[in-house]
């Protein structure tokens, strides 16, 4: 029997709650094995990004072909890529392995609003990896940055959003509402069979970082378990909201911390 496996290709976070170090400890928390190839250092903490190192991209390369040649990727998350160069390299790879989901996530702002994302790399992620994902997971921020417009403050406006990033390629859209206002926080998965609205209670809590990094990942996990899109998008936002409810339980920095990935656990 195979052991489900996902590989995340993303940044490290220095103070390990977002990035690879929140990939790794999702992909874990939910029963699946997890390898990285990382495309950037941060040196970040829960106050802000200090400083940005961007991996060579020949070497991104090295680490994903590593990965597959060797394991046996159910599902590719990307996060964090950082400048175009990486972007090239990861969609030649993904091109030449050609893994069943990828669920790609469009890092563009950090949780403390430091941006992680060069301005002219945004239209190298729409053309070059948006038509290689099988569900693409903006934030409302995100979403009206990649089709720049403004942000959708209605759910009209965010299905409509979602219907046109699909049309740059990708198979499905998770438009993530944590940005919204109101007592729900509500998630839109938009695919060409229509839109569906995830809502979960809203949590008043500081600490958020590495949300979107994990909701991602909670996909890609699911999906490398052979779980159907909607339903690994449903156990997801489950997961990611029972995490939320318990990142109260740390006292990690003096920003925005943690969310409590292994909630579940301890």
């Amino acid at each position: 029997m195979t052991t489900p496996t996902a590989l995340t290709i993303a940044g490290s976070d220095s103070s390990g709650g977002a990035g690879i170090q929140a990939d790794l400890k999702t992909f874990a928390a939910l029963g699946v094995y997890g390898a990285s190839a990382i495309t950037a250092l941060t040196a970040q903490n829960t106050k802000g990004v200090t400083g940005i190192h961007a991996v060579p991209a020949a070497f991104v390369t090295a680490q994903i072909d590593a990965v597959f040649s060797d394991l046996d990727v159910g599902a590719v998350k990307i996060g964090m890529v950082a400048q175009v160069a990486s972007i090239d390299a990861i969609a030649s790879s993904l091109t030449r392995w050609s893994p069943r989901h990828v669920v790609l996530d469009p890092v563009m702002v950090a949780t403390s609003g430091d941006r992680l994302l060069a301005a002219e790399a945004v239209e190298a992620l729409c053309k070059k990896l948006i038509p290689l994902a099988s569900v693409i997971t903006p934030n409302l921020p995100e979403a009206a940055a990649l089709l720049d417009e403004k942000v959708a403050v209605s759910e009209a406006g965010i299905e409509s959003q979602g219907r046109r990033l699909l049309a740059l390629g990708a198979r499905a859209v998770l438009i993530k509402g944590g940005h919204g206002q109101g007592a729900e926080s509500t998630d839109y998965l938009v695919t060409v069979e229509g839109a569906i609205a995830l809502a979960a209670p809203r949590v008043a809590t500081q600490n958020t970082h590495g949300t979107g990094c994990s909701l991602s990942s909670a996909v890609a996990a699911g999906l490398a378990k052979g779980e159907p899109l909607e339903q690994a998008v449903r156990n997801a936002k489950a997961w990611i909201s029972g995490a939320i409810a318990a990142a109260d339980r740390f006292s990690v920095g003096h920003g925005h911390g943690p969310i409590h990935h292994l909630h579940k656990f301890y």
